[in-house]
């Protein structure tokens, strides 16, 4: 740690004891300032597991959403002296840590894995599902699998939206899987996809599924990241899909 950023660390920064059984070895004290500049956004309190938030900010720290979260339930309990001067400090003076925080995230190597986490392995598996994935061929807006008419190119999307689409798969039929079923609508609206999108996501789901027995050949590009995503959820129980796209609802 360079000088100037051991003045930083510790003259505004107060140092707290972490006295959890677990310890993320990404984890530093300087943190509790990002944790409590998002606690501190409106509305004021502990956001969701997965809102947009608290993934960005995990993604930018490359630390877990589950550990983030839990680490802003301790934020708000105050358990430690320590703890007590933090809020003392900022909690009234939302300028002061606007200004910690930007100095914070300006230090050399912060949010890039390479620098700021020399020497520290780096697992990166769930922040896939939140990061763009590009298609190719890009995928046409405006149409369907088998016919596409004129339309804006999507050239990439984010296996969380896959995710999404492949939870309202299991809940329902191959006969409701088109534009006009209103759940079908109501899912392209909240992860910002045309339902035409969405109807060919589930043609592909109904491709993967063995027990459809469909052997079409698509050239989509939506093809590979569907399959992925198949292989990780469509075979586990249903349930534990259902679980984790209702705690993705809102991210979007």
């Amino acid at each position: 740690m360079k000088k100037d950023e051991y003045i930083f660390f510790y003259t505004f920064v107060p140092q707290i004891k972490d006295t959890s059984m677990v310890k993320h070895s990404q984890w530093s004290d300087e943190y509790w300032l990002l944790l409590m500049q998002l606690y501190l956004k409106k509305p004021v309190g502990a956001k969701a597991l997965y809102s947009k938030g608290l993934v960005n900010l995990a993604l930018e720290l490359h630390i877990k959403p589950q550990f983030l979260y839990e680490q802003m339930l301790r934020l708000r309990q105050l358990d430690t002296p320590r703890m007590e001067r933090l809020w003392e400090k900022y909690s009234k003076n939302p300028k002061l840590l606007s200004k910690s925080a930007s100095r914070l995230r300006k230090m050399k190597g912060f949010g890039q894995a390479d620098v700021f986490f020399d020497g520290v392995e780096v697992n990166e598996s769930w922040e896939q599902d939140f990061r763009n994935t590009p298609l190719n061929p890009p995928v046409l807006e405006g149409g369907s699998t088998h016919s596409r008419s004129k339309g804006e190119a999507l050239t990439e999307i984010m296996p969380v939206q896959l995710i999404m689409v492949l939870d309202l798969y299991f809940r329902l039929t191959p006969n409701t899987m088109v534009k006009e079923t209103p759940e079908i609508k109501a899912l392209a609206r909240k992860i910002g996809l045309s339902v035409n999108m969405v109807v060919e996501i589930m043609e592909i789901y109904q491709i993967c599924d063995p027990y459809l027995n469909r052997s079409e050949q698509l050239t989509s590009g939506l093809v590979e990241p569907c399959q992925e995503v198949w292989q990780r959820f469509g075979a586990d129980h249903p349930e534990k899909l259902a679980a984790f796209a209702a705690q993705l609802k809102e991210y979007f």
